[in-house]
């Protein structure tokens, strides 16, 4: 069972890997910045950008956040669930 689960994970990991490159034709439709990463048509227009900065911006802030207080919980409590994960 725990083969079969590790060989079912490698093949999802190659798979994703292996699409997660923008194919030949793509790759002529987007700028040169996200050229060979995504698939489908390029960015039309400057509002598109603001709206990938702002949706990046989100994602830093939301990880920034969820290490900060994962290794720093602000909680005294010893038996607190957080403290499980920093064992």
């Amino acid at each position: 069972m725990k083969n079969s689960l590790k060989n079912i994970m490698i093949l999802w990991s190659l798979l994703i890997i292996q699409y997660s490159y923008a194919c030949d034709t793509c790759k002529l439709r987007q700028p040169k910045v996200t050229q060979n990463l995504t698939h489908g048509a390029g960015p039309e227009s400057n509002w598109d950008w603001f709206i990938v900065a702002i949706v990046i911006a989100i994602t830093l802030l939301a990880f920034f956040y969820s290490v900060k207080y994962l290794v720093r919980p602000g909680e005294k409590n010893k038996n607190h669930i957080k403290y499980s994960f920093l064992e």
